[in-house]
């Protein structure tokens, strides 16, 4: 079992006897999340480890399982990942999607032949277990304020990195960023062996998914946390689509921090609004400046640079590009993706706005932390007058394939 057990430990002892002086300090708030904690994850990981290991002896063809053009949606937090990932999710015949579900309940091929087996019963007599389970879900995680977040809704598969302990997303539940590997540069900073071992785990979770799915489908991810794995999953996914998304820093920068400091108070008594906006501010940097580094080292027609002003003005083009540039067949399901995403980019409205400047930021530290990115994308330096958390994002086509879009990642000229 690869699972990172030292991790683990460590950051559970700074928890409960040397987090005084930290951000997460042990009151009543932190208190409760840790015993529950200890009561549900250890019995949870050795029912989800032991049906993983049902697999090797039920499903060990699941090894064998092809991975063909798999589609990985990187880029920074808060730059439209979630709305391309879901739409592009909707075309059922063409992708398939990791869903929360599948992530953190059924990431074995065993536990979802279980779960279909009982909901065919459940569908016999009217499906009330269905029912019951939306209803719970429409009441728990619904009322996540991040984004519309559901049981049966596509999610982030960083996350099926929790049931190894191996990702950034522990500090979600342990806000100790200086506790953790380095993780946010993968590639560059983290151990060789630990690389190995994590992509490793990772391919089984995505041959699992695509063989409990019939296999016969592309596997489609969104994972801004990638960003720091980009070479990673060139090694591991050789026949990868990279789909990278650039967003205006000063949108995404305030959203990101916004959203990051929700989820670090979810389990945690900071006493602070926000937290850690110089380490965000040095994480979005290079996850802007790494993987488009490494996509410009790397030209290739299975690389995509994208401008979320791109995708939210030319929603058709910019998809009907996509399947066309990543060889992915035009679908039935194509033309109710289109048909969704231009509803969608017109009608999207957000009630959230951002100070970044209640957040310690100015706009001079921005423009200047990123100048490289507003140079490259010719994103608009003025202040956003209605700054919000928009999850559409960002859209940019490599200059290899000058046909299609510009070298600085616009559509081309016959726009």
């Amino acid at each position: 079992m690869p699972y990172n057990f030292p991790l683990m430990w460590r950051l559970l002892v700074k928890s409960i006897f040397r987090s005084n002086k930290t951000i997460a300090p042990l009151k009543m708030k932190r208190l409760k999340f840790l015993l529950i904690f200890l009561i549900i994850w250890p019995p949870f990981q050795l029912i989800t480890w032991f049906f993983l290991f049902l697999d090797e002896i039920l499903f060990p063809q699941y090894h064998q399982q092809k991975i063909d053009k798999p589609l990985f949606i990187l880029g920074n937090f808060r730059s439209g990942s979630t709305f391309l990932h879901r739409l592009m999710s909707r075309d059922t015949k063409m992708f398939t999607s990791m869903r929360t579900v599948d992530i953190f309940l059924m990431p074995s091929i065993t536990q979802r032949k279980i779960f279909k087996f009982f909901s065919k019963i459940d569908h016999i007599f009217g499906a009330p277990l269905n029912k019951a389970i939306k209803g719970v879900d429409g009441n728990s995680l619904g009322k996540v304020q991040i984004h519309k977040i559901s049981m049966f809704e596509p999610e982030e598969d960083e996350n099926v990195l929790l049931h190894i302990w191996s990702t950034f997303f522990v500090s979600f539940m342990f806000p100790f960023l200086e506790d953790l590997p380095p993780y946010i540069k993968f590639d560059e900073e983290l151990a060789a062996p630990e690389k190995e071992k994590i992509m490793k785990f990772y391919r089984s979770c995505v041959q699992r998914h695509l063989y409990a799915h019939g296999g016969n489908v592309h596997f489609v991810s969104k994972s801004p946390a990638s960003s720091a794995k980009i070479r990673s999953l060139m090694t591991t996914f050789p026949d990868a689509r990279i789909l990278y998304l650039a967003r205006n820093p000063l949108d995404m920068l305030p959203s990101t921090v916004s959203w990051l400091s929700y989820a670090w108070n979810m389990f945690s008594d900071t006493g602070h609004k926000y937290i850690y906006q110089q380490q965000v501010l040095d994480l979005a940097k290079y996850w802007y400046d790494y993987p488009i580094r490494v996509l410009d080292q790397n030209p290739s027609p299975n690389h995509i640079i994208l401008n979320y002003d791109d995708l939210v003005r030319y929603p058709e083009e910019i998809i009907r590009k996509i399947y066309l540039n990543f060889g992915y067949d035009e679908s039935t399901g194509l033309k109710k993706i289109i048909k969704r995403a231009i509803e969608e980019t017109r009608t999207y409205r957000s009630d959230h706005k951002y100070n970044y400047e209640q957040m310690g930021y100015s706009r001079e530290l921005i423009l200047n932390t990123y100048k490289d990115v507003f140079e490259r994308f010719n994103f608009d330096r003025a202040d956003p007058e209605q700054p919000t958390n928009s999850d559409l994002s960002a859209v940019v086509f490599p200059n290899q394939v000058p046909p299609l879009f510009s070298a600085e990642g616009h559509l081309a000229d016959d726009h």
